[in-house]
């Protein structure tokens, strides 16, 4: 029997003691149960990140020899070293000169972050019109973009490429950011969270000689601010997960972006897994960044609107 078996057996073993011992009051064995349970859903959450660190700073000559880490008695820099990250680092000789890994950082940074700001900023005035004013085909209008998000993303590449090809926009960050302005989903999100936005508010704004720029920057997007990080979040994830797009649209070493690059070192003929997932373990810090600052407006953001129609 394996050490997990064992663990588990012991726990269920515990469980049935303190059940049996008070059968008709179990509340000391089920908070006891809670308690396992949430410890195993965290055992199992953290379990893959453990796996990746680990695979981060094993050797390549070791990598498929231990599951986790090496046991502690065969520590040593043959078993565990820096050789992932340092490779992962290396100055790399292109036809566009000397590139290196942290240009692939920045380039998706500001591809995410640009992208983000100018979703939410586009969305945020288009919900709010959508929500505060009375104009002619306004149904029609969400009715089309609600359509539009059916639409997989992958039919339109071929036309949104031709685009680019015309305004020779392609191998360049802004062929990928001008597509990208708009989003159905962020309009969809921010009309749902400004509906419940008081018009006697906006009034009242109007009163006090606010213009309309004003009253929606001032007045409505403060109290929008959870889904406005909401959004932002999952608007940032998307793009800095980006991969489809990049790929066709950049052929430049010094331009590609972190997804598309980290893919170059799985092939058919080398796969660096340990660079591989070295670069990815880097590429989880700015999300988790982001998701730390703004998970209490995330949690909050995903509910507003909710009863909204």
């Amino acid at each position: 029997m394996n050490p997990l078996r064992i663990v588990l057996a012991v726990l269920a073993v515990i469980f049935v003691v303190l059940y049996a011992r008070q059968p008709q009051n179990p509340k000391q064995a089920m908070a006891y149960g809670k308690r396992v349970m949430i410890f195993l859903a965290c055992t199992v959450v953290i379990l893959p990140f453990v796996w990746l660190i680990a695979a981060v700073f094993k050797d390549p000559s070791v990598y498929n020899t231990y599951i986790f880490f090496p046991p502690i008695s065969e520590w040593s820099a043959e078993t565990l070293n820096l050789h992932n990250l340092r490779r992962l680092f290396e100055p790399k000789q292109t036809l566009h000169g000397t590139v290196y890994f942290w240009q692939y950082i920045l380039n998706s940074l500001f591809f995410a972050s640009v992208t983000t700001v100018l979703q939410a900023f586009f969305a945020s005035m288009a919900g709010y019109a959508l929500a505060k004013y009375r104009f002619v085909a306004r149904h029609w209008l969400l009715l089309f973009m609600l359509g539009s998000m059916m639409i997989p993303h992958v039919l339109l590449l071929a036309p949104i490429y031709g685009m680019a090809v015309r305004f020779d926009l392609v191998d360049s960050l802004w062929g990928l950011l001008l597509p990208n302005l708009v989003s159905a989903y962020g309009i969809f999100l921010f009309r749902q969270s400004i509906l419940g936005v008081p018009d006697e508010l906006l009034d009242a704004g109007r009163l006090d000689g606010c213009s309309e720029f004003q009253i929606y920057f001032r007045l409505v997007m403060p109290l929008v601010r959870p889904m406005t990080a909401a959004f932002c979040l999952v608007s940032f994830l998307s793009q800095w997960n980006s991969f489809f797009m990049p790929n066709v649209f950049l052929h430049s070493d010094d331009r590609l972006t972190l997804p598309v690059v980290l893919n170059l070192y799985l092939s058919d003929y080398v796969s660096e897994y340990g660079v591989y997932l070295a670069g990815t373990a880097l590429a989880i810090i700015p999300p988790a960044i982001l998701f730390i600052a703004l998970q209490k407006e995330f949690i909050q953001g995903l509910t507003s609107g909710a009863v909204k129609g």
